[in-house]
């Protein structure tokens, strides 16, 4: 039982129903894992062998996109906040049949471009619309009730999401001309900021909670909030402008700036824990993909090797490394001792994004097979990791408290 001021904010439910419904990680990331073998393996047949498909009328390459960014991240999103709103708020967000319905939106969404053209786009977008507005409105009310106004910045990113999310589908029916784009790398710039706000409050904890010994981590506020301004300019004039001299100055400028609070945090001791590298290594590929946003500019390179640092690299080496770490806490079990092949899972997709990200600049001749090579890595990370997390995601923690 927990409680505020005195009040008794959260008690012990009777029945929430099985396990995977208690807490919003369980089916979210369960969803997450097997969605992200899924989907990659769809886009490998689609882009490495040539087979066809429809996909509701959307463009393979467009299809891909918006899966990995709506399907795969806002699952992984959704499993995090749900559970830590709960932790920040002390308020129950959704379980049971609650989280059920939640889960449901997102998963009929996933299924539906599968189907062909059996399903109009327009159902499609209401679904898919409807998941992250529900999802918003669940963390936005516990936010409210206890009136924690600080977390207000994260969920209004999940409403802003959404906004991505029409727009790309507004694109796509052509009521706006440049829907697709706006929407997408919209999306991806909010995912980015959300990282980013994310990182900067769990990951020097996890840094001096992991690792053996003390650690000096230095944070800077002339850093966090510059870094932030910067981001929405270069949001915006990537997405919106064609102007590539500004664009590039603002992607040095936040490559610099998050390179300097990186070497704030590191300590070499890091290396020992896989839990806490994976998060160092996930903000190293974001900080790339901030020079390589430049080096489109200045040196010509693919723009889509930018994309991929930050989705392949940043979004993914953070996101298996956070849903790794939160369902061995959140089931009961020490974060401080990983099985043993969440380290392999870890290498995995580590090493499929070097080779998506660095090998095409060394020798872009033979592209397709890094990008067919670095597919098979991250259906084998995600393969890993579902045959370590989807047990225990199923069941009961292993301490006997409920979540």
């Amino acid at each position: 039982m927990l409680t505020i001021d005195g009040e008794v904010v959260d008690s012990k439910p009777a029945d929430f129903g099985p396990p995977v419904l208690r807490l919003g990680f369980r089916p979210f990331f369960l969803a997450a894992g097997l969605f992200a073998i899924i989907a990659m393996a769809v886009w490998m047949a689609s882009f490495v062998f040539s087979v066809k498909f429809t996909f509701a009328g959307l463009a393979p390459n467009l299809w891909h996109a918006h899966e990995m960014l709506f399907g795969y991240v806002m699952a992984v999103v959704a499993g995090f906040l749900l559970t830590a709103i709960k932790n920040w708020t002390g308020i129950e967000v959704l379980r049971g049949k609650a989280l059920a319905f939640l889960f449901a939106l997102w998963l009929i969404a996933r299924i539906l471009p599968l189907t062909g053209l059996m399903v109009p786009i327009e159902i499609i977008a209401l679904v898919d619309v409807s998941f992250l507005f529900f999802l918003a409105v669940a963390c936005l009310r516990p936010v409210l009730k206890v009136r924690q106004y600080k977390q207000a910045g994260i969920v209004s990113k999940l409403f802003l999401l959404m906004l991505c999310n029409l727009v790309f589908y507004l694109g796509v029916t052509g009521v706006i001309v440049d829907g697709v784009h706006w929407g997408l790398y919209s999306a991806l710039y909010m995912i980015i900021a959300l990282i980013l706000v994310m990182m900067r409050r769990v990951v020097p904890m996890f840094i001096k909670n992991g690792i053996e010994g003390d650690a000096v981590i230095k944070n800077r506020a002339w850093l966090d909030n510059s870094s932030l301004i910067l981001l929405l300019v270069l949001w915006i004039s990537d997405v919106f402008t064609d102007l590539d001299q500004l664009t590039a100055i603002a992607a040095v400028v936040l490559a610099v700036l998050h390179s300097i609070r990186l070497a704030g945090w590191y300590t070499h001791k890091i290396w020992k824990k896989s839990l806490v590298w994976i998060l160092v290594a996930a903000y190293f590929f974001i900080i790339l993909g901030f020079f390589l946003i430049a080096a489109k500019v200045y040196l010509g390179v693919s723009p889509f090797l930018s994309v991929h640092a930050f989705t392949a690299g940043g979004i993914g080496l953070l996101t298996i490394g956070m849903m790794s770490r939160v369902a061995l806490g959140h089931t009961g079990r020490s974060v401080f001792e990983p099985p043993s092949t969440v380290l392999w899972s870890f290498l995995a997709l580590s090493l499929g994004a070097v080779i998506r990200v660095i090998f095409p600049v060394i020798d872009m001749t033979l592209y397709v097979y890094w990008i067919a090579l670095s597919q098979l890595l991250w259906m084998m990370a995600f393969l890993l990791f579902i045959r370590v997390y989807a047990p225990m995601l199923l069941a009961a923690r292993v301490d006997g408290k409920d979540g």
